[in-house]
């Protein structure tokens, strides 16, 4: 089942995100857990557009979604945040129906970074119609990682 998140959702969220980023052994370790945890219900569940995917009454994966104003009168493009399964949920199509909600909130597209070492998940996402707009050396991004840019347009 997906459905929108709400606040008691952070600690699965939290436990889904964890969870999948351990598996990505390539990513520097940051921050604790805690304070992961706490990002999560203070920042990116009151700031974001979030859908959860439930397994038997259980969290087992989210998608976040912002549009972020840039200019006096300009949206910069709808942003694909996080899409973040725990890894038994992974290859059953939990992920492909988040990615739908997603596309259905944005229905003129969106964008998204992934990190480039991030195969399987540049492959989900080529498969459900995103095409590379460019490759960045991770200046960018706090885990300073090579990354990659992603668009979809209807």
């Amino acid at each position: 089942m997906i459905r929108r998140a709400g606040s008691g959702d952070a600690q699965g969220v939290a436990e889904a995100f964890l969870a999948a980023r351990a598996e990505m052994t390539y990513l520097p370790h940051l921050h604790t857990d805690e304070e992961t945890r706490a990002w999560i219900a203070g920042v990116m569940l009151p700031s974001s557009q979030v859908w959860v995917a439930e397994l038997r009454g259980r969290v087992v994966g989210f998608a976040a979604l912002r549009g972020r104003v840039v200019g006096f009168a300009a949206l910069r493009g709808d942003w694909l945040d996080h899409l973040y399964l725990a890894p038994a949920a992974q290859n059953g199509g939990v992920g492909s129906a988040l990615l739908g909600h997603a596309k259905k909130a944005r229905p003129r597209g969106l964008d998204l970074y992934v990190f480039q070492r991030n195969t399987g998940a540049r492959r989900f996402y080529e498969r459900h119609g995103f095409t590379l707009v460019a490759e960045g050396d991770g200046s960018g991004n706090e885990e300073n990682l090579p990354d990659a840019h992603y668009r979809w347009r209807p």
